[in-house]
């Protein structure tokens, strides 16, 4: 019993995979594309990676930060505990914010 449900969902998974994913692949490239030149249209506007380009590089004393993205954790995304042992300013994978070491000699 268990053996010829599992055929039969192997057989319609194998059947149907390659119609949903042509046409899922076009409606997202579509869709991407759709919403690439919305942004591009206006120019006025600044895009997100331009608007966290302008925050300067949070000071830190430690040599490790963790960055939450925001102090609300609703906004924010999960935490990422960033080394600061370089001396240029490390990014945040998640929204783009650059920390530094704060060195006090």
């Amino acid at each position: 019993m268990a053996s010829s449900v599992l055929r039969n969902l192997i057989r319609f998974s194998a059947s149907t995979t390659t119609a949903t994913r042509s046409f899922s692949l076009a409606t997202t490239n579509t869709q991407i594309s759709n919403h690439t030149a919305k942004w591009m249209q206006d120019t006025s506007k600044k895009s997100p990676m331009e608007l966290i380009n302008e925050v300067p590089p949070i000071k830190v004393e430690g040599r490790i930060v963790a960055c939450e993205g925001d102090t609300n954790p609703a906004l924010g995304h999960p935490i990422e505990f960033i080394c600061l042992d370089l001396p240029e300013p490390a990014v945040c994978k998640y929204c783009g914010l650059r920390y530094v070491q704060d060195h006090h000699h």
